[in-house]
């Protein structure tokens, strides 16, 4: 497995535990959070093993970039601590594991990963992405979701054949070195996850939001005003590429929708409730739902807006009951082009 880039003497140094005390589900004092923290770097037993949910905010919240989650992940797997039963967490490697069946495929730029959700190909689809050729599948997937599981050592050990398998089957031949990211998380392995374990990614990540963005420019003259409020859901993925979340607004500018204010949004942005951790806790994963939803509605907001697949399928009967419209981004930036 690869080792973690991790500097110690950082957290020795620090005097605020903000990966700690910013968390949303763990209220520690900063006495007793700044304890804990000591004993997860010295790989003892900490509190902040079994609290954690998994929500990916810490490496967010960490001012030095010293992957706060990733070493959690890493010590509740050198300890045995599983966040999900185990049966499922072998059932879900088992089903999410390469298969060895990719075909090499032709592709010219703009291409785009998929990953593992090829279920959503269709949500591809009008002038937006023209001309965008897609591959995905179990043979390209990051499996950056085991990180849920407490399984780094499973990413470790597939990511540099799913790097090579995309390299090999479709960006070499076509002498492509781009690569459109379907989901925060595919984009996010890319950037956080794989320079921190020293793994090397030969082609250039391009997040979703990206693309869309400089896309819509290119069709500006075609965009009409949608005139609407919205409310987006930030992705709990999104907390390792942050750099990326101007881009919501971004987009939202060019499409002429309104953004009002929500409670959680932004760095306070609450998990959608829907991975496995918060699965497993039950009144949890019901109170973020419930928080997200009451959130959106006293925004006023028409419109519900996701990027990520797993917070659409959670929220999505939620948002229509409140009154709201759940819609993926790509198809709200449709409606603005007339689509």
């Amino acid at each position: 497995m690869h080792g973690l880039n991790f500097d110690p003497d950082i957290c020795v140094r620090c005097t605020t535990c903000d990966c700690v005390m910013k968390c949303q589900y763990m209220e520690y004092d900063l006495e007793t959070a700044i304890q804990e923290h000591e004993k997860l770097v010295a790989g003892e037993q900490s509190k902040i093993l079994t609290d954690c949910v998994t929500c990916y905010a810490c490496e967010e919240y960490c001012p030095y970039n010293n992957h706060p989650f990733y070493l959690i992940v890493d010590r509740q797997e050198e300890r045995g601590i599983h966040p999900v039963p185990k049966p499922i967490e072998k059932s879900q490697v088992v089903m999410m594991g390469p298969n060895g069946r990719l075909k090499s495929k032709e592709v010219s730029p703009p291409v785009m990963n998929m990953c593992f959700f090829t279920v959503m190909n269709a949500s591809i689809r009008g002038t937006l992405f023209d001309g965008v050729t897609k591959f995905g599948g179990s043979d390209v997937f990051c499996n950056l979701m085991f990180l849920h599981f407490a399984r780094n050592s499973t990413i470790s050990e597939r990511l540099p054949l799913m790097i090579e398998n995309i390299m090999e089957k479709f960006l070499t031949p076509a002498g492509v070195d781009e690569v459109i990211c379907y989901h925060d998380e595919c984009y996010g392995t890319y950037t956080s996850w794989a320079p921190a374990y020293g793994i090397d990614v030969p082609f250039k990540p391009i997040h979703l939001f990206d693309y869309i963005y400089h896309r819509m420019l290119e069709l500006k003259p075609r965009i009409k005003p949608l005139g609407v409020k919205v409310a987006y859901q930030r992705p709990c993925s999104n907390r390792l590429c942050p750099q990326t979340d101007h881009f919501v607004d971004d987009i939202f500018s060019l499409i002429g929708v309104e953004r009002p204010k929500r409670e959680f949004e932004y760095e306070n942005a609450l998990c959608c409730g829907g991975v496995p951790e918060a699965q497993q806790r039950f009144e949890l994963s019901e109170d973020l739902q419930k928080k997200n939803i009451e959130d959106m509605k006293a925004t006023g907001a028409t419109y519900g807006v996701f990027n990520c697949p797993f917070c659409f399928w959670t929220l999505a009967e939620q948002v229509i009951k409140a009154g709201m419209v759940p819609i993926m981004m790509s198809d709200l930036c449709l409606m603005a082009l007339g689509e």
